[in-house]
C-alpha cells in the first residue's frame, strides 16, 4: 500500500509541475511545436482518469457483491445504488475525454 501511495504521489507531483513546462512561449518549446506536448499531457491525463475510474468501479462492484452476499433481500436496492455509482464514475472519465478533445 505504501508503494502504491508513493507512486501516486510522484504522479500527482508530476501533473502539478506540468503547467510550468507549458508556460513558455510556443517557439521556445522543444521542436517549436506546442501541440505535441499537449497531446502527451492529454494522454497522461486520460490514462490517469481511466486508472482512477477502473479502480473506483472495482471497489463499487466488490462492495455491492459483498452487500448482496450479506443480505440477499436487499439485492434490488444495492443494485440500483451500484449502477448509480458506476454511472457517476464513468461520467467523470468521459468528461475527461471530452476536455482532452476540446484542448487538443
Amino acid at each position: 500500500m505504501k508503494r502504491a501511495m508513493s507512486i501516486m504521489t510522484v504522479m500527482v507531483t508530476a501533473l502539478l509541475l506540468a503547467p510550468g513546462a507549458f508556460a513558455q512561449a510556443g517557439e521556445a518549446a522543444a521542436g517549436g511545436g506546442k501541440n505535441g506536448l499537449v497531446a502527451i499531457a492529454a494522454a497522461f491525463g486520460m490514462a490517469l482518469a481511466a486508472f482512477g475510474g477502473a479502480l473506483g468501479q472495482s471497489k463499487v462492484a466488490a462492495a455491492a457483491c459483498e452487500g448482496i452476499a450479506r443480505n440477499p433481500g436487499a439485492t434490488a436496492a444495492i443494485r440500483v445504488a451500484m449502477i448509480l455509482g458506476l454511472v457517476f464514475i464513468e461520467t467523470l472519465a468521459l468528461l475527461t475525454l471530452v476536455i482532452i478533445f476540446v484542448k487538443v
